[in-house]
């Protein structure tokens, strides 16, 4: 059995390297995260990049912690999760009676963010028809709220996460090229779990003795068969998906060995031929059966 506790000598490796809540050693975070400390000085714009449930938020932390703006405001939206009629407002604010139900005034997030962060993340789901306002606001640093005819001046430093492709977006009319390259200034690509091997059994002891102290409970060791299958497992909802199927174990367990619900690692999302025979109804066993029935 292996035990949780190997992961602390790993851990405060990357507390002294100051790169909060991002664990690994694999090459791929390795480079993401050298980029991270090269870009973080300055003031240019970043674009992150990466698949959903990457850590492309922590990775906006990391560039604002490591920064002359650390200790300012590192203010974060949601693009995708605002409807298009409230975006405007929530970026640039508003006046009062700008609209209807408009009855305050309303700072936005532009000016939340004054001389710190701002992190737009799915900045690809931003309408076409308000991204030329933000483009303004990159360029000139200054805006007007909606319903209002004054001049604000600001300075913020944009960090922009998306999961789409924005080039292959602006080829088909859905993002403006003008703005792909104002935000593209300094990409950082976040690599999928699948392609951070290495860091699975770290991830999976951190998410165990988070959750366990976090429920009060006594979860010692892994099985190497367990292990083997995470780090098998393909993980198409990457960390986020690790992180809440490790949390529903840790629920499950009512020993000191983490027991972990075996049809949530099934083969068949792993590979295209997979895929098809589940389609097909044809259900095969799942990574963690067939090593149960190997290990008995």
């Amino acid at each position: 059995m292996e035990s949780v506790e190997g992961i602390r000598h790993g851990e405060q490796e990357h507390v002294g390297r100051r790169f909060e809540q991002l664990i690994g050693v694999s090459p791929a975070l390795e480079s993401a995260l050298r980029e991270v400390e090269c870009v973080a000085p300055t003031d240019s714009t970043v674009l992150i990049e990466g698949e959903t449930g990457t850590g492309k938020e922590l990775i906006a932390r990391a560039i604002h912690n490591l920064s002359p703006r650390c200790g300012r405001p590192f203010i974060k939206l949601n693009c995708a999760a605002i409807p298009f009629d409230l975006l405007e407002s929530e970026l640039f604010g508003h006046e009062r009676g700008a609209f209807t139900g408009a009855i305050a005034q309303r700072t936005g997030r532009f000016e939340l963010a004054d001389k710190g962060t701002l992190f737009l993340d799915e900045v690809g789901d931003i309408p076409l028809g308000l991204q030329p306002k933000l483009l303004r606001v990159l360029q000139e640093q200054e805006l007007e709220r909606l319903g209002g005819t004054r001049t604000y001046r600001v300075d913020v430093r944009l960090v922009a996460a998306t999961n789409r492709g924005l080039a292959s977006m602006v080829e088909r009319n859905q993002f403006r090229e003008d703005l792909y390259y104002r935000l593209n200034v300094f990409p950082i690509h976040v690599p999928p779990l699948r392609e951070r091997k290495e860091d699975i059994p770290l991830l999976v002891r951190h998410f165990v003795q988070h959750f366990a102290r976090r429920m009060n409970r006594t979860v010692e060791t892994i099985s190497p068969e367990t292990m083997e299958a995470f780090i098998r497992y393909s993980w198409p909802g990457n960390i986020r998906e690790l992180q809440n199927l490790i949390e529903r174990a840790v629920i499950l367990s009512d020993g000191r060995i983490l027991q972990i619900p075996l049809r949530d690692l099934e083969i068949g999302v792993t590979t295209p031929q997979n895929v098809r025979m589940k389609k097909l109804g044809i259900v095969r066993p799942s990574i963690v059966d067939a090593a149960l029935i190997s290990s008995s």
